[in-house]
Parts: structure tokens; sequence; C-alpha cells
């Protein structure tokens, strides 16, 4: 930030950012406490804060690794100046990487799968950036899958670099080195309980590892979509985007996490309008995973008597990226997820 003193008035200076970068991080907590109505006596429940990552330029989580992936590309020779970007993203690591990448002028390519919302690869064509749409039901190691078509696109682009969010270790030192400092910071080191949903693993992974470091009681449960291998479910097709996977990613370590819940989609999805509705933050599926989570471990907290426990829950993106998906009640009705009546196994503890 640059600050710059008035001569004409001693007391005035002005305080402006010199890019959009220097304003990602630095995210407020806020506290929940309607979305927690209904799971035992208001005073004897522990504090539920929430992490605003769509508050960064990019509205997402993501924003905090796309800087670092390309300056460590820089520092070691692989991106130079004219040079492309090929990434396979859900679209949050995209934005944050094309935010990056025009300030720096690279041209940057997208792949995507078509789960994703049409909302998401508008707005990475907006930044400039070239988009390839892939099928989602295909395994990772098909010539069709995204990260495949990622990678011959690596080799067939003249100066290509591909930042492998899923195995690049400035991903989750990224959130060791900021996300983690700024919660313990928040909390005054009270924080007891870490709420993250993950997909790479790097956030989890690196604000658990720093927090753990600083206090190894404090518990981290991951928050994961039904169908996603990460907690140790068979790998099938979920409507929930940017979190759980097939297959496990070198940016994730699995011993940060002490215990899973489980998400259905539907779950997700409801707790994610309910946010919206009842406390006015507009956030994406993946909030809705966590907030899910959140929402059964306030309960079990509750009975336990532990109201003295501090819960911190990152909530990832924006909804903006979703207002034809989830919070368009046509959408869903045609996959039978709205109405009260629904049969649902609800989330719940797993590991």
């Amino acid at each position: 930030m640059t600050a710059i003193a008035n001569p004409a008035a001693s007391t005035s200076v002005m305080s402006y950012a010199e890019s959009l970068l220097d304003l990602v991080g630095h995210t407020p907590l806020v506290r929940l406490s309607r979305v927690t109505r209904g799971l035992g006596a208001a005073e004897a429940q522990p504090l539920l804060l929430a992490k605003l990552e769509m508050l960064n330029p990019g509205g997402s989580v993501k924003d905090r690794i796309g800087l670092p992936m390309i300056e460590a590309a820089e520092r070691a020779g692989l991106l130079r100046p004219g040079g492309v970007i090929v990434e396979p993203t859900s679209g949050n690591t995209g934005h944050g990487l094309a935010i990056a990448a025009a300030l720096k002028g690279y041209r940057c390519i997208f792949v995507m799968a078509d789960k994703q919302s049409e909302e998401k690869r508008s707005l990475l064509r907006a930044y400039g950036a070239e988009v390839v749409v892939c099928p989602t039901d295909v395994p990772p190691e098909s010539p069709d899958s995204y990260y495949s078509v990622a990678r011959r696109l690596v080799e067939e682009t003249p100066g290509a670099f591909s930042p492998g969010q899923y195995w690049n270790r400035e991903n989750p030192a990224a959130h060791e080195r900021t996300t983690g400092p700024e919660i313990w910071e928040q909390t005054a080191g009270r924080i007891t309980h870490l709420v993250a949903a993950a997909g790479t693993g790097g956030t989890i992974s690196g604000t658990g590892r720093y927090l753990k470091a600083r206090n190894p009681a404090i518990e981290v449960v991951g928050a994961d979509p039904e169908g996603s291998v990460l907690s140790g479910d068979a790998a099938r097709s979920y409507l929930t985007e940017g979190v759980g996977e097939d297959f496990f990613p070198g940016t994730f370590d699995p011993a940060i996490v002490d215990r899973w819940v489980r998400v259905p989609d539907r779950d997700a999805f409801h707790a994610a309008r309910r946010l919206a509705r009842e406390e006015g933050i507009l956030a994406g599926g993946s909030a809705g995973t966590a907030i899910a989570a959140a929402q059964l471990l306030v309960r079990e907290l509750t009975e336990q008597g532990r109201g003295d426990a501090v819960v911190v829950v990152i909530l990832p993106d924006t909804g903006r990226n979703y207002l034809s998906k989830f919070y368009d009640d046509d959408w869903l009705l045609a996959r039978g997820l709205l109405g009260e009546a629904e049969a649902c196994a609800g989330p719940r503890f797993v590991a």
C-alpha cells in the first residue's frame, strides 16, 4: 500500500494500492449466528466465525495462490516474457491466475470440465483468457479429461507453462504464509477448530499446518462431497464444484485433517442458500459444503458442553458464480434437489 501526505493539509494522507495484487488476503471473519439456530441452546453454542474469502479481488481463496505460483515459475526460468499459462481449473484458480497474468502480460488458456458454471467461463473470458471445455464423467487418465487436455496443450503451445495447482508446493505454502497467520491473529490464538472443504487440498493443508504448529490441539475438520476419494468414499459424480477429487493431489497432506464430514450435494446447496437468506452472505457450493460440516460440528460441541470453543469455517468463493445453478429453483427442481420431502442421508462424520 502507498500513502502520500497532502502538503496543503498535513493531517490528510492518500492511501491506495499499487495494483490489485496488493489487495489479496487479509479477508475478515464474521460471526454466524442464524445458520446455527436449532443446533442447541444459543447461549451454549461455540462461537462460529466465517472467513470470507469471496472478498478477495477475484472473488475466491484461489487469489492467494495465483501470483506465488507465477513468480516461482519466473524465478525458475519456466515462465518467460510472452509466455502462455495453461491450467486445468474448476474456475477460481483460473481467475486468480488471470488477474496476475493480466498485470504481467501473459496469455492464458484454461481447461475446464463441463460441469463448471457458465458464469465461471464467462469471467475467465472477460479477463482475456481462452477457455477449453472437456467432459466431466471421464477418469483423470482419459485423453479427454481436463487434466490430459491441459497437458497436451502445454506440449503443443510454444512458451507454455502449467502452474500445476494440484502438485505445486506454492499452493499450500501460500496458505501457510497468509491464511493461517491471519486466522490465528484474528482469533487472538483462541481458535479450537478449523473447518474447510478440500479440492487440491492446498487451503486446508497449508492453513491447518500453520495453526497446528501454533497449537497442536486445534482440530482440523475436512468437508468433502459424497463421491470424493479424499474422505475415503468411492469416486463417483457429484454436482458441487471446486471441492472433492477422484485422486489424491500432491498438494494435499492427509495428516493435517483430523476427521471428515461427508456432505451430499443437496445439503451443500441448501446450506449455501440458507447462508445467503439468513446471514446475507452469498457464497458458493463449496462454502455450503463447509457450512453443513460446521453445523454438524457446532451441534456436537454444544451437546458436549463446549461453548468455549471457537470454530472458524473457510468460505472459499462467491455465490455470483452459481446464480444459474443451485441459486436457481428450476435448476434444483430438475435434479430433484428441491423440496422438504427429498430423502437425504445428510452430512455425517466419517473419520
